[in-house]
């Protein structure tokens, strides 16, 4: 059990500082101060687990009683926020296209950490035979401080616009509930996370998206 927790916290630090570096990001292309870019990167990184410990009923939410993510998360944005303020060159060029890389990978990767650790924390919470609820907490947990981070950063949310994001959260959760079902905790943790993070990066690779209504440019203009 002490390995067990030891790989869950390694895993959730390393969540932490992708999402939370992924919300600095979102913050430095909308043009916020530091403060601004530390509440999107604690935001982005703790946001889902609060929204899970919630359901799950576990109040208060383990971020307040465990500070050290909080402090992980804020200590990451100001140290993202002080790479480009030393490096502003960064911000020129080909920041767009390098920006869209980064986000890619950090958002890749807490994707696939958190969903694991959100079905994770359902079975330890009692949960181990609700398929459903650990799927859909592993998903929040997932998506939800990226759904967060975008609605406060004005813009639209990344798992309705880009590479089948929230489908390959759900995907994991899939497999993680029927890994840990076969195997041990931590072998369906890190099976799942690789599955996530593979089909992001097919997706993206692939340009993989979900069918959408393409709107006439006149059917635009007249709705206006």
């Amino acid at each position: 059990m002490e390995y067990q927790t030891t790989i869950t916290f390694i895993m959730e630090m390393a969540g932490t500082v992708a999402f939370a570096s992924s919300g600095a990001l979102v913050a430095l292309e909308k043009n916020m101060d530091i403060f601004g870019i530390s509440v999107l990167g604690v935001v982005t990184a703790c946001g889902g687990g609060m929204i899970r410990d919630l359901i799950l009923g576990v109040i208060p939410p383990s971020v307040f009683i465990h500070a050290v993510y909080a402090t992980v998360a804020m200590v990451t944005s100001c140290l993202v926020f002080l790479l480009f303020y030393l490096k502003r060159e960064l911000l020129g060029g080909h920041f767009r296209e390098t920006f869209d890389r980064i986000m890619l990978i950090m958002d890749s990767i807490g994707l696939a950490i958190f969903t694991v650790v959100g079905v994770n924390t359902g079975i330890q919470q009692g949960y181990g035979d609700n398929t459903f609820l650990l799927i859909f907490v592993g998903t929040i947990t997932g998506v939800g401080g990226g759904v967060l981070r975008d609605m406060m950063a004005g813009v639209p949310p990344y798992i309705f616009v880009r590479h089948v994001y929230a489908c390959a959260s759900i995907v994991g959760a899939g497999v993680c509930v029927l890994l840990q079902r076969y195997f041990g905790a931590v072998e369906a943790m890190i099976g799942a996370s690789f599955v996530v993070m593979l089909m992001r990066y097919l997706a993206a690779h692939y340009h993989w998206n979900l069918p959408r209504l393409q709107r006439e440019k006149g059917v635009r203009e007249h709705g206006k």
